[in-house]
């Protein structure tokens, strides 16, 4: 397997943003390793995918409390997504507002 297996198209509208009420039928993405395939199922194929002497990956990582809400100083609402923390003073944000806040912008 290669670090270019996972280069794939994945438009933002198909990243859960919450998980499903029943989570056994959440999507499951699946690669044939022999084909070099991708195949598209839910959770609860995942008993009929494993053989033998397979590795398994568990990713018990979670999600940084990265939504927030404020205003700019003329009032206009804003919400401020975190993607990735750089470093103690710098990270990487997505901000959503009626007009974008021109660099310099104080933020509440």
């Amino acid at each position: 397997m290669r670090v270019s297996d996972f280069h794939f198209d994945l438009p933002d509208e198909l990243i859960a943003r919450y998980p499903k009420e029943e989570r056994a039928s959440c999507r499951l993405l699946t690669l044939d390793g022999e084909q070099g395939t991708l195949g598209h199922g839910t959770f609860t194929d995942v008993l009929d995918l494993i053989n033998e002497g397979d590795l398994l990956i568990f990713n018990n990582t979670r999600v940084i409390p990265a939504r927030m809400f404020g205003r700019k100083a003329s009032g206009g609402k804003l919400e401020v997504l975190v993607e990735r923390v750089l470093d103690e003073q710098h990270c990487l944000a997505h901000i959503r507002s009626s007009k974008s806040p021109k660099e310099g912008t104080e933020l509440f």
